[in-house]
């Protein structure tokens, strides 16, 4: 039988909202031993998700936008609006202010083949769980989850 995500998942996870403080979303990473959060609205709605990634920002910050300047005229070597978003990432004080704001999500019927090939595909440790069609985040889904379910097998 094909285990499914809901199998697997862990149920209700914690959430943020996007006006947390990122002080108290890096507490609750740290005080629970998890690399990252869903980011809900105040219907629980998916709008993003917070990592440890995201967070490095604040730490390395972020370096002027490579230019040259030729007849008076600046010429960015990189694209202007990503620097703007990595430094916004850097200055941030909330959760939404340096989420991951397109977040990707599964289903809980989908197939734990499916959520594997999604997640190494797009690079990623974790995929909220989320109801059709409300879009609830209802659990979440790690690669340290489907290792664990390969073990148990």
């Amino acid at each position: 039988m094909t285990k499914t995500i809901a199998d697997v998942m862990t149920p209700n996870p914690i959430t943020v909202k996007p006006d947390t403080s990122l002080q108290e979303a890096i507490k609750i990473l740290a005080e629970n031993h998890i690399s990252g959060l869903p980011v809900v609205d105040d219907e629980g709605k998916l709008v993003g998700v917070i990592s440890e990634t995201d967070l490095m920002w604040q730490e390395t910050g972020v370096e002027p936008a490579p230019y040259i300047m030729l007849l008076d005229s600046v010429i960015y070597l990189q694209n202007p609006g990503r620097h703007d978003k990595l430094l916004h990432k850097a200055l941030g004080q909330t959760v939404g202010e340096v989420m991951t704001d397109k977040p990707v999500s599964i289903e809980p019927d989908r197939s734990l083949k499916d959520a594997a090939s999604l997640m190494y595909d797009r690079s990623i440790g974790r995929l909220p769980v989320i109801e059709a069609p409300t879009g609830k985040v209802i659990g979440i889904l790690t690669k340290g989850d489907i290792i664990r379910s390969m073990a148990a097998e």
